[in-house]
């Protein structure tokens, strides 16, 4: 993962409990099923495994412990910070 951006969930250190802040949506380019998964403020999260060669990203999410696969140009979007 890159370290250009550590309060970008795409840059986040695997393994580590977070939360998301909220979204870097400026240019309004953002999909919206990342609000429409429920990756939205406040929302504590943990990446699980990074694929290969910059592959998706697979987190848990939630309180019900969700887990889905966001590819890194989705992940750019959402803000996030270190828990703990």
């Amino acid at each position: 993962m890159q370290n250009k951006h550590p309060d970008k969930l795409c840059c986040f250190p695997k393994n580590k409990l977070g939360k998301i802040t909220g979204y870097d949506n400026d240019d309004l380019q953002m999909p919206t099923k990342i609000m429409e998964m429920g990756l939205l403020p406040e929302t504590s999260f943990q990446i699980l495994y990074q694929a290969p060669f910059n592959g998706p990203l697979y987190i848990e999410y939630g309180s019900e412990k969700t887990r889905v696969a966001l590819r890194e140009q989705e992940a750019k979007f959402i803000k996030v910070e270190v828990l703990g």
